[in-house]
């Protein structure tokens, strides 16, 4: 239902992949402690025979080439990538980012089944960069979806809790000490998640958790591992202290320690969703040389790397993330100003991240939005990166909700309407 949608039509702006390329059978050995691939339904491959360099060398995502139907980005000397990409879906990303003015930002949309990629958009200003594939920002307050995961696993509940003041900005010692006098507000797990409340995720970190089990927990939830992907994707890096009290708590309440890419927010995302298994996300659905010789073709099989989580921890995590938008950090993002929901009957489940950062002689704001949708019966996971210097206009979950209100409405889902800009048939 997308005949008449009228979008905004983005420049190409994306981020450089370097020209090289794994070897798929020893990455995929390799990830979660070298796991067994399972492979469920689909057509099979074509057989590939040797190619050098291989197939999938040297794609140029900073080229995404989203004028035709089929969207398309250059690849190693003359050949060219087919890609698995929306091309109405990636230019409303695009067109949302542009609109919103910031200074850099990616958006990766996939199918939460499957793992393909529906959007993979970047905006910077200055050079193309690939974005979506960079883990050089801080993961933030997304780390609490992590140290939820963790503090399920350890016997805490969602309905557990916890009295805390402070914490709102930073974690001292002294937020970490219970202190009746002073912990006037109680939240439960779930609660702390949706209002990124801080200082209940530091006490509870220190008190049900160590460096162990955390930084076993990031692991398998993707940080620190290279993560089998059609092009290089940098590694979201974990550097959980080990014996610091302090910097451990704020290390799990999201503060530094660790870094995000995109691309992981939203494996992030889809592995929660898939109730802890982790699948492989692909991009790429054809690379033909220049006579138009077919080199490669995306596997159409499902493949599941690994369970990562608990169906029941998983279970639990989506749940606290169903909080952020119901009544946490992202309502505002997602309902009008009388409160109505811009999807109405769709439960969402996401969390925020926003640090600040001195770079370049002035103050950088850091933005995530990681989530799917719908919350129960998920179809799409979704990450947003936003960077903003100086006055902001939009952060990473107005750009979700618009994302998300487009995808809804371009399915026909009956309440939803497309975001303002964009017009329906």
């Amino acid at each position: 239902m997308r005949q008449g949608v009228a979008i905004f039509v983005a420049a190409g702006v994306v981020a450089a992949t370097l020209p090289f390329i794994r070897d798929h059978d020893e990455a995929l050995l390799s990830l979660l402690g070298k796991a067994k691939v399972a492979v469920t339904g689909g057509e099979q491959p074509l057989p590939q025979k040797t190619i050098d360099p291989p197939p999938l060398a040297g794609i140029e995502l900073q080229y995404i080439d989203d004028r035709r139907d089929v969207v398309t980005a250059p690849a190693h000397g003359k050949r060219n990538a087919e890609l698995t990409i929306d091309p109405v879906a990636q230019q409303a990303a695009l067109g949302f980012l542009r609109r919103g003015r910031v200074h850099e930002g990616a958006v990766v949309m996939t199918d939460i089944r499957t793992g393909r990629v529906i959007v993979w958009a970047n905006y910077n200003h200055g050079r193309p960069r690939d974005v979506a594939s960079e883990a050089n920002r801080p993961s933030a307050s997304v780390f609490k979806v992590v140290t939820g995961a963790a503090l399920i696993e350890a016997g805490v509940s969602l309905n557990d809790k916890i009295c805390y003041s402070g914490g709102r900005r930073r974690i001292t010692e002294r937020e970490l000490e219970a202190d009746e006098k002073r912990d006037k507000y109680c939240a439960s797990l779930g609660m702390a998640m949706g209002r990124s409340i801080n200082t209940v995720f530091a006490r509870q970190a220190v008190t049900r958790l160590d460096p162990e089990k955390l930084t076993g927990a990031a692991k398998r939830l993707g940080w620190g591992l290279d993560i089998p992907f059609d092009v290089p994707i940098e590694q979201s890096s974990l550097d959980i202290p080990q014996n610091d009290r302090l910097e451990f708590a704020r290390a799990a309440a999201g503060f530094w320690h660790t870094t995000l890419s995109p691309f992981q927010g939203a494996n992030l995302a889809q592995t929660i969703a898939n109730g802890g298994e982790m699948v492989r996300t692909t991009l790429v659905e054809r690379v033909l040389d220049e006579d138009g010789e077919v080199l490669y073709q995306r596997p159409k099989q499902r493949q599941v790397f690994k369970r990562v989580l608990d169906e029941r921890t998983a279970w639990a995590v989506a749940r606290m993330m169903e909080q952020t938008v119901r009544n946490g950090s992202a309502f505002k993002a997602f309902h009008d100003r009388a409160g109505r929901p811009f999807l109405p009957d769709i439960a969402v489940a996401g969390k925020t991240g926003t640090l600040a950062k001195k770079e370049h002689g002035g103050e950088t704001l850091i933005t995530w939005w990681v989530g799917f949708a719908p919350a129960d019966k998920p179809e799409v996971a979704l990450s947003v990166l936003v960077t903003n210097r100086g006055p902001w206009r939009v952060k990473g979950m107005h750009v979700a909700a618009d994302m998300l209100r487009f995808y809804f409405a371009d399915q026909g889902v009956k309440g939803v309407r497309y975001p303002p800009g964009f017009s329906g048939p």
